[in-house]
């Protein structure tokens, strides 16, 4: 290939980026979840006609996007490219052929040009309720956690496919938004094979099969070049998990070879009787994401720069959950795993990981109205959930970041966005003092929320919190970040079990204390001026700076 095919080859590499960027642009601006169009807990992308991710959308969760390029190839598995027609859109919430949980609705959408089928659209996204026991860990089988909808088609040539949408409509809480959100979705793919139409029009191409081959041999031969760098060898590390029943411990070993990494997931503790569990996908995706923050953060996300990665996962562990298991709040155990991850590159490239963070979200679902209250409900019926994080661990040259979301990479939502769609009020959202684990660089901080009804009316929440009996752990002589915890807001300050379905009486508010990052290098080497500002911002105490730091 010439240098000026090298250079037109690589123009259109990132006009195809820009194309599933407006794709998941135009999924947020037309979602009707506030889970979508304000957090971006969404994927978007674009496949071969073998079901191999070409390019993925700068917004959305690694989770999502990561499995969803396993997910392609189950939907040509069902509906083989060839009897796939122009409008039609296929989907399914299947936690084992998409992203791991029932929440999650994935459709793909061919892609054609001059009459040809080029390509195929994809997309995932989280919907506020799908039914069932809504999202929590409290069921025992994936069939009482909600709506569960194989591969089906719901748009057949442009035509709704009604049986679909009356199935649909039925089986949520919050039917109007759910239905709007499928309806978006297949919007996002279709501005997407517009695009690309486009796209192809313009470069004079008939397919994208040579882009895609340039594609994946440069991605490809990018990430056996990053992994050849690396220091040969195994390395083992664990995190725990407060888990549901009892805590959870997850084991690695991660075995770096000339040209690929394999981590053996062996000694993982075993399958949990609630929805904490972890379908194989969902384990493969943050495994992968984990790896690739510190080997090669700088390759683009696609099926050939995923490929050298690969897991062993055992039978029976709680990362390679089979059906029938409840999975609905499989991030909780699955969003651990990039820490772990790090825990093992730490003894490889110590220089390039962070410290623990507090990883997975805090998004507490909120229930409310006579489902919860009966005759007695002071507020109308709603269902909601708010995504909000924890600090996450300080960085070799930088502290960690506040109340960020590492590594779903979702934002925080707008308190006034929530507030708008539910009778709910948020007293408190602020950082929460001394949470972030002290260090050379300290870890961010986390959050303080207090949560309550309108009126003070009684409500119920759903709690999928982790890292409260587990705090973040710092690295290289780094401290813990603080724990969470989960109270009501009385004299007492009651605790709240972390995981579990719960009322806060009439008159009481939800109090969320967020965990805060781990810090990383010895505290005593921290720069005073930069504990001086914390002090001053009323981010950490005077107390804590003369006993943890020494200033």
């Amino acid at each position: 290939m010439s240098a000026i095919e090298k250079i037109q080859r690589q123009i259109q590499w990132n006009r195809l980026i820009a194309v599933v960027e407006e794709q998941a642009q135009v999924m947020i601006r037309t979602a009707f979840s506030t889970t979508v169009r304000e957090a971006g807990d969404l994927s978007a992308g674009v496949f071969d006609l073998h079901g191999r991710m070409l390019a993925q959308a700068v917004t959305g969760t690694p989770g999502h996007v990561n499995s969803m390029a396993e997910s392609v190839g189950h939907f040509l598995a069902k509906f083989p490219a060839e009897t796939m027609r122009p409008g039609d859109h296929s989907i399914t919430n299947d936690p084992w052929l998409g992203t791991g949980h029932l929440h999650d609705l994935t459709v793909v959408t061919p892609a054609f040009h001059k009459g040809r089928m080029v390509g195929l659209f994809a997309n995932t996204a989280h919907i506020i309720d799908i039914g069932g026991l809504g999202m929590g860990p409290e069921g025992r089988s994936v069939f009482e956690e909600g709506l569960y909808i194989p591969i089906v088609k719901c748009f057949d040539q442009g035509r709704p496919n009604e049986t679909f949408f009356d199935f649909l409509r039925v089986g949520s809480r919050t039917p109007v938004e759910l239905e709007g959100d499928v309806y978006s979705l297949c919007a996002c793919n279709d501005a997407g094979a517009k695009r690309l139409a486009e796209m192809l029009s313009e470069y004079a191409m008939d397919s994208l099969d040579a882009l895609a081959d340039y594609i994946f041999d440069a991605s490809l031969t990018a990430t056996k070049a990053a992994i050849n760098a690396l220091p040969r060898g195994t390395f083992r590390s664990s995190i725990k998990s407060d888990g549901y029943e009892a805590p959870v411990t997850l084991h690695a070993a991660m075995t770096v070879h000339e040209d690929e990494i394999v981590v053996d997931y062996a000694g993982t503790s075993g399958l949990s009787t609630r929805g904490i569990n972890v379908p194989p996908a969902y384990c493969r995706a943050y495994s992968c994401f984990g790896i690739k923050c510190v080997v090669a953060p700088d390759i683009p996300n696609n099926w050939a720069s995923l490929s050298p990665f690969r897991m062993e996962i055992p039978a029976g562990c709680i990362l390679n959950t089979p059906r029938p298991y409840p999975v609905s709040v499989r991030h909780i155990i699955g969003q651990l795993i990039p820490d772990l991850m790090m825990g093992c590159l730490a003894q490889a490239v110590p220089d390039r990981v962070n410290a623990e963070g507090s990883s997975a979200l805090w998004n507490p679902p909120l229930r409310g109205g006579a489902q919860v209250s009966g005759q007695a409900a002071e507020v109308e019926d709603f269902e909601i959930i708010t995504f909000n994080s924890g600090g996450t661990g300080a960085r070799p040259l930088q502290d960690g970041l506040d109340g960020t979301a590492f590594p779903s990479g979702v934002r925080t939502m707008p308190v006034e966005a929530t507030e708008n769609v539910a009778p709910i009020i948020f007293w408190q959202k602020q950082l929460r003092p001394d949470s972030a684990g002290a260090g050379r660089t300290r870890g961010g901080f986390g959050q303080i929320m207090e949560i309550g009804a309108k009126g003070d009316a009684e409500f119920a929440v759903n709690a999928i919190f982790d890292r409260v009996a587990n705090a973040p752990k710092g690295r290289f002589g780094g401290e813990e970040g603080a724990a969470g915890r989960v109270l009501l807001d009385d004299a007492n300050g009651t605790e709240l079990r972390p995981k579990g379905f719960q009322t806060v009486p009439k008159g009481r508010h939800l109090l969320l204390l967020l965990p805060g990052g781990g810090g990383m290098g010895d505290p005593k080497a921290r720069d005073p001026a930069l504990v001086q500002k914390d002090v001053e911002d009323g981010l950490i105490s005077e107390a804590t700076a003369r006993a943890v730091y020494g200033s």
